[in-house]
């Protein structure tokens, strides 16, 4: 027996009047109480006045104007209730803040919002159910109108098509649909399953045929394209996850040899935010980037398949010794793929401390104390411990606590330091309670430490808010210190400029620091001038304060 099913693209409305027309010639539908009926609604007021509405609502991405800052509106708003519950009692304004929020009306508009936000007005229409015989195989017919999303078969791609993958079974020699893009066409019709097998395309029938062969059929089709289909045993699910993801990589499907469909490939880049909407494939996930106005997922390699690229690079390298660039075991264990974030809420009294990591001489610590003279009540930076002596005109407890070796030794031993180091024969370090009482006082803490640091800085515990201050390129980094008459860092006494050599490691150890540490770094600022350079980071710092940002999930559960 033969289910026929039509469905068409969501960004297309078939004509009213058409399926009026369609219904007066169809020969099944012998009853006139049920064409009658299908008539009247089908010239309603009111279903006309849906559809209309329908197809507005389905045109708001293209209009920039009027498009969603956001789309998980509801969420935030049960945060907010969370927030202000505990304050109800102490503030009248939270406590009628909190009762508004809670209104129906209000909770409607902001669930609306979401739904449009995400596009979740497409029509997903069930299959019709039908009775068979057991000796009988269950057709379907399926019916979409072509748009600009791709169908690829394997490494070979076609022009966009339908947002849909096909394969050769490996055991049967059949065509089935192997990947069914989230978003697409395919997916918003709900007709079509991962694991149908295609019998015919536009009435082709497709047997023996390689994917390649119904690719240039679907090439060459016009309108609308018709699948003949034997459903899927089983349907896998289609919903979307929430799990976003920052990339801690460049990604360019054009380029990657490998990928099941070009097409159908999304590209991003290293600090992305990812949102993954399925993970059934255990190579290709499929994700959208986070609040791109675009309905179709694309295909990115999986965090396994990436890690496996990494290593295997990695292998093909070290025998040149060129994959040796930091003799850090965090370096060496750390592969970085993606990792999952959530929002980070402000949390009033409680600030993130601001970490700036950078090569020596770039002029980080210049920049911690500008930011901590510009409000000192506000902005504090710990007292580093070092084990070296003191220096003529400084001051105990001022640029440094000193202390003897054998305690410095045992701190460390009993884990009382964030962050420590050797140079030049003497210890430095920064103790965790120094760090601990500065934010319990409601102070911005302000940390300039080795970047190697941040293995033992980034945690749940502190939430830092991680800035790499750069250099420019070699030309601009020498003019702007020339000018700046800067004294060079490596000089103990900061009695000379700095030299060509020095500038050139400076660089050398800004890409080391980028290639190692880059990805964990929520913001970076190129330091090719000090004032500018100031006022970039005086603005990350308030919206750090003001503003939800991204930050491992870990942080945010």
């Amino acid at each position: 027996m033969t289910a026929v099913v039509m469905a068409s693209d969501g960004s297309y409305d078939p004509v009213i009047s058409k399926l009026i027309t369609s219904l007066k010639e169809a020969e099944s539908l012998s009853d006139e109480k049920d064409l009658g009926f299908l008539q009247n609604l089908l010239q309603s007021k009111e279903l006309n006045a849906l559809v209309n509405v329908h197809s507005k609502v389905a045109k708001i991405n293209k209009d920039d104007r009027i498009a969603p800052l956001l789309s998980a509106s509801v969420q935030i708003l049960m945060e907010v209730l969370e927030l202000l519950a505990p304050r109800c009692h102490i503030s009248p304004l939270c406590k009628e803040v909190f009762h508004l929020l809670q209104t129906p009306h209000l909770q409607s508009i902001l669930f609306a919002h979401d739904a449009i936000a995400q596009k979740d007005f497409y029509p997903h229409l069930p299959d019709i159910p039908v009775e068979v015989d057991e000796d009988e195989e269950t057709i379907k017919i399926v019916q979409l109108v072509k748009s600009n999303e791709p169908l690829c078969a394997g490494a070979q791609s076609a022009e966009p098509i339908v947002g849909a993958t096909i394969k050769t079974d490996e055991e049967t020699g059949k065509i089935i649909i192997a990947r069914i893009m989230h978003g697409g066409a395919a997916d918003r019709s709900g007709l079509i399953h991962v694991g149908d097998e295609v019998i015919e395309v536009n009435n082709i029938n497709v047997e023996g045929k390689t994917p390649s062969d119904v690719l240039s059929i679907l090439q060459n089709s016009e309108g609308t394209i018709t699948f003949k289909l034997v459903p899927s045993d089983g349907k896998l699910d289609q919903r979307e996850s929430k799990v976003r993801v920052k990339a801690y990589f460049d990604y360019e499907p054009e380029n990657d040899p490998y990928i099941p469909c070009k097409e159908a490939g999304l590209g991003f880049q290293r600090g992305d935010i990812l949102h993954i909407v399925s993970q059934d494939d255990s190579y290709w996930w499929q994700a959208r980037k986070e609040g791109e106005k675009t309905t179709r997922a694309g295909l990115i390699p999986s965090r396994a398949l990436q890690e496996r690229r990494i290593l295997h690079e990695r292998t093909q390298k070290e025998p040149n010794g060129d994959a040796k660039t930091e003799n850090d075991d965090f370096d060496r264990e750390m592969i970085a793929t993606y990792e999952e974030v959530a929002k980070l809420y402000p949390c009033p009294g409680v600030f993130r401390p601001i970490v700036l990591i950078g090569a020596p001489g770039v002029g980080r610590n210049e920049l911690k104390r500008r930011l901590v003279a510009r409000d000192p009540e506000k902005y504090k930076s710990p007292v580093p411990y070092t084990t070296r002596p003191m220096r003529p005109g400084e001051v105990a407890g001022r640029e440094y606590l000193f202390v003897t070796r054998e305690k410095m030794e045992a701190d460390i031993a009993a884990s009382k330091f964030i962050e420590h180091g050797e140079y030049k024969g003497h210890l430095y370090g920064t103790a965790a309670d120094s760090v601990k009482s500065i934010v319990n006082a409601s102070c911005v803490c302000v940390l300039g430490p080795h970047y190697q640091a941040l293995k033992s800085l980034r945690t749940a515990q502190l939430k830092p808010y991680i800035v790499h201050i750069r250099p420019p390129a070699f030309e601009e980094l020498k003019k702007s210190r020339t000018k700046a008459r800067a004294r060079s860092t490596f000089d103990e006494n900061n009695s000379r400029g700095f030299t060509d050599e020095e500038f050139m490691e400076m660089i050398k150890s800004d890409e080391r620091i980028n290639f190692h540490y880059g990805h964990f770094c929520d913001e970076e600022i190129v330091n090719d001038d000090l004032s500018e350079a100031f006022e970039k980071l005086v603005n990350f710092a308030n919206k750090c304060e003001t503003e939800p940002l991204w930050a491992p999930a870990s942080w945010v559960q």
